[in-house]
């Protein structure tokens, strides 16, 4: 396994320009994903993502926006050292892409960037592994996320 790069394809009922806001909106983020979010939906706006209580020891996370082109692309860095500017080779990219399918989307995720990290190969493997099984554990979380916001005509 080369430990470069996690793809993952759903189906979500609801249009791109309403899957967009799911996945690029702090305020909807938050319901499917991390536990808090705080940032801007604007290129090159930084902030953080939280995964448990911030202020009983969860994990908060350096958050950049990359590109930001409704209702087709929303991508971000993250996983940075606080303070520094994110970029390749000190951060993960995740890029949404989204594609009118039928009556709905097709969201096509794509995490890369782990081979660029500098990492030695067994920690490479350990958090390769863990994104895989964030990504699996969460992204199932979307389409019924949103199915709560969108009533069918």
């Amino acid at each position: 396994m080369e430990f470069g790069t996690i793809e993952r394809e759903i189906y979500i009922e609801a249009s791109p320009e309403i899957v967009f806001e799911v996945v690029s909106s702090p305020d909807h983020l938050k319901e499917w994903w991390p536990d808090d979010a705080r940032y801007e939906p604007a290129p090159g706006a930084a902030g953080e993502i939280v995964f448990g209580d911030r202020d009983a020891g969860g994990a908060v996370v350096s958050f950049t926006v990359v590109d930001v082109r409704p209702p087709r692309t929303f991508s971000f860095r993250w996983t940075h050292p606080a303070g520094e500017v994110a970029a390749e080779g000190n951060s993960l990219l995740v890029t949404f892409d989204l594609t009118p399918s039928g009556g709905g989307t097709l969201l096509k995720m794509t995490e890369s960037g782990f081979r660029e990290m500098g990492w030695e190969a067994a920690v490479l493997e350990q958090q390769y592994r863990e994104h895989v099984t964030g990504w699996d554990f969460y992204l199932p979380r979307l389409a019924p996320y949103v199915a709560t916001l969108w009533v069918r005509p």
